[in-house]
């Protein structure tokens, strides 16, 4: 200890001990969050003090000043070294201190964001002042907060995901389509001119491509709406089919607040629905039809497609008679009509559309009870049945293939068609139906002498203009002349032959003409006396005609008619009737009437000269037809009814047909044209006595 430089140098080494070894402790409180009582520090110091040779109690004081002078000038080195960092981590090492002093959030976990200061804190080196304020204190620090597990950090977003993140159940289900007017430019392209419809979710619009100037169709909806997504795709898919039996989707865009569907046009086409406003196709159009919409399905299958709302408003007829198919995957999209489950259901789905088309073709109605498309719909009692029973003078082939198509149990046991293929297939094995041969207009006859009139002559001319073709430039000039001149001489020839004949004709028929008009007035005188013996049978009294059988008449109908009640028409008692059977709309030439009329068909036993006929009816005013058949025909029951000769039409409740001259017949045929109208709102004919006078 007389050495006072050992003394120094064993002190300073004590005291650095004593100093590394309270920082280390203090350090590990700190990151345990635990306090130390005060002595716990300081006892290391002492100890270490007291091992260290000829430490005495003046040394210890002077080694302890020293150790305080070395941890101040140790703290202020670690103090400059620390202002060098952000000014940041001084604020927040700082504030966590006061904090942590105060007790206010102890018990609070870090922020996420707080996590770089929380870690800025706990590295930041400390002085022996603050460490010896901190054990003073006794308040632990707060404990940092723990580090995100790997599962638990935030996953980084895609700009542009594969996979839309939003999930449709969300989306709303009637968000209306954007409002827009003619005259509004959509994608910087399609101009808008005229709204054909608008739903509550989407409208149609015809419009301009500004840029290939020519006119589209648009379809709009909201992008937010829940069937937007299913529009798109489902547009998609439509333009990449290909094939031009279909419409086709020219473009499918999302832009903002709005998606819209572009379609091909078709400025001359006409929908089926506006076909059938005038009534029922005929069978060859129909079959037309038919065969061209089946085909163009059946491709679609094949490729994976289905239409799956195919109606009358889908079905075009182009000015060359080609039918074509518009909105394919897209109409059904558009509202919200669900996928099939299968491809047996959506193929089903759309061979009975394509039923139920054949079937408003055929019958000019709808085959369901609604009225749709301007079409009205069946009774509940007709339900399932086929055209034929439908509407009399259905082609029978055309009628069990539609009945086929749309029942899952035809008429008749028949099988089943499910598929557009089988469909294909049942139509091709059909017999050709051929179109109708058109009617030529109906032009009076010319008279006989302009049949060979002069200005016939001139057309040899013609033809031998077209015959004197230019020569090959090979042949010879002189062979050329030598050919012209052979053939004015043969034209030359031609028309005065043809003119000298006309002439000749021409003066036949003139005297013949007047030898006829010699003839027209000689014929007035017998005139006169033909005309007489139309008076007489008027002049005597009518003499009753016996009936020996009446039967029904009903060759535009499922049958007979009333055939139990068919013996008061003529029983000779007004109180009782022949009833037919009900029908659900009047008789008419056109639809919705189902025929044009049912008869009685009366049997005189052999041929009478009749004179006059009187039919009584029951129930109210009603219109019948006196006709008669052809002499030679044995057996009229088979005769259509344009087979029958008409000689007057009355309606009333009680009609009398009187001839102007007798008519020598078996047959008479009451054709009743238009019935009376029940209580129970149906249309029945009540025929109670037919008596018949010669």
């Amino acid at each position: 200890m007389a050495d006072g430089t050992k003394a120094v140098v064993d002190t300073s080494a004590a005291d650095a001990a004593a100093d590394e070894a309270a920082l280390a402790a203090a350090i590990d409180q700190l990151a345990g969050g635990k306090t130390a009582p005060a002595g716990t520090a300081d006892a290391p110091s002492a100890d270490a003090s007291a091992d260290a040779p000829g430490a005495g109690p003046t040394a210890g004081a002077r080694a302890g000043a020293k150790a305080g002078s070395e941890a101040d000038s140790t703290a202020a080195s670690r103090a400059s070294s620390a202002s060098s960092k952000t000014s940041s981590e001084v604020s927040s090492t700082t504030g966590e201190e006061n904090a942590a002093k105060d007790g206010d959030r102890d018990a609070e976990p870090a922020p996420e964001a707080s996590v770089g200061e929380e870690t800025s804190e706990i590295t930041a080196p400390l002085s022996v002042h603050e460490i010896a304020a901190e054990l003073a204190a006794g308040t632990p620090r707060k404990k940092p907060a723990p580090a995100p597990a790997a599962s638990d950090k935030r996953r980084p977003t895609d700009p542009q995901p594969t996979v839309d993140p939003r999930d449709t159940a969300t989306l709303p289900r009637t968000l209306p389509a954007p409002m827009r007017h003619s005259g509004d430019k959509i994608g910087n392209r399609y101009l808008l001119e005229e709204c054909i419809s608008q739903t509550e979710t989407f409208s149609s619009w015809r419009a301009v491509d500004e840029k290939l100037r020519r006119a589209v169709g648009v379809h709009l909806m909201a992008s937010g709406h829940q069937r937007a997504r299913k529009v798109l795709a489902a547009a998609k898919s439509a333009a990449l089919l290909g094939d031009p039996r279909f419409v086709q989707v020219l473009d499918a865009v999302q832009e903002g607040e709005l998606v819209f569907v572009v379609r091909e046009w078709l400025p001359h086409a006409s929908d089926l629905a506006k076909l059938l406003t005038d009534g029922p196709m005929e069978p060859h159009e129909a079959y037309q039809m038919v065969r061209q919409v089946a085909d163009a399905v059946a491709a679609a299958h094949r490729r994976g497609q289905a239409h799956l709302r195919l109606t009358p408003r889908c079905v075009l007829r182009t000015d060359s008679g080609q039918y074509r198919i518009n909105g394919i995957a897209v109409d059904a999209a558009l509202r919200g009509l669900p996928p099939e489950d299968s491809t047996e259901d959506a193929q089903r789905a759309d061979t009975r559309a394509i039923g139920a088309l054949l079937f408003a073709a055929l019958t000019h109605r709808w085959p369901y009870p609604e009225d749709r498309y301007d079409l009205r719909g069946l009774p509940r009692g007709l339900q399932n049945a086929a055209p034929d029973q439908v509407r009399a003078g259905v082609h029978k082939g055309l009628s069990e293939l539609a009945a086929r198509a749309l029942f899952d149990h035809p008429p008749h046991h028949a099988q089943p068609i499910t598929t557009p293929e089988e469909l294909v297939r049942a139509i091709a094995q059909m017999p050709r139906i051929r179109q109708p041969e058109p009617e030529l207009p109906a032009f009076p006859a010319p008279p006989r002498h302009n049949t060979h009139a002069l200005p016939t002559a001139p057309n040899p001319t013609r033809v031998a203009d077209t015959t004197v073709a230019p020569l090959p430039a090979s042949s010879r000039p002189t062979a050329a002349r030598r050919t012209k001149r052979r053939l004015r001489r043969v034209v030359k020839a031609t028309a005065w032959t043809v003119a000298l004949g006309a002439i000749g004709v021409a003066s036949w028929q003139f005297v013949g003409s007047l030898r006829h008009t010699g003839q027209a007035v000689a014929t007035p005188q017998p005139s006169v006396s033909t005309a007489a013996p139309s008076a007489h049978p008027t002049a005597h009294a009518p003499v009753p005609i016996g009936i020996k059988g009446v039967e029904s008449y009903n060759p535009l109908g499922d049958g007979l008619q009333g055939v139990e009640s068919i013996k008061n028409a003529v029983d000779g008692d007004p109180g009782t009737a022949w009833t037919t059977g009900w029908f659900v709309d009047q008789f008419g030439p056109k639809p919705p009437a189902l025929q044009s009329g049912t008869g009685l068909l009366v049997d005189l036993g052999s041929p009478q000269s009749v004179s006059s006929v009187t039919v009584q009816f029951q129930g109210g005013e009603q219109t019948a037809e006196l006709r008669v058949p052809p002499a030679a025909v044995a057996n009229p029951s088979q005769l259509k009814p344009d087979g029958f000769t008409t000689l007057a039409k009355k309606s009333g409740n009680t009609v009398d047909y009187t001839l102007d001259s007798p008519v020598t017949t078996r047959y008479l045929l009451i054709w009743l044209t238009a019935l009376t109208k029940d209580g129970d709102g149906k249309y029945r004919g009540h025929v109670a006595e037919v008596k018949v006078s010669g």
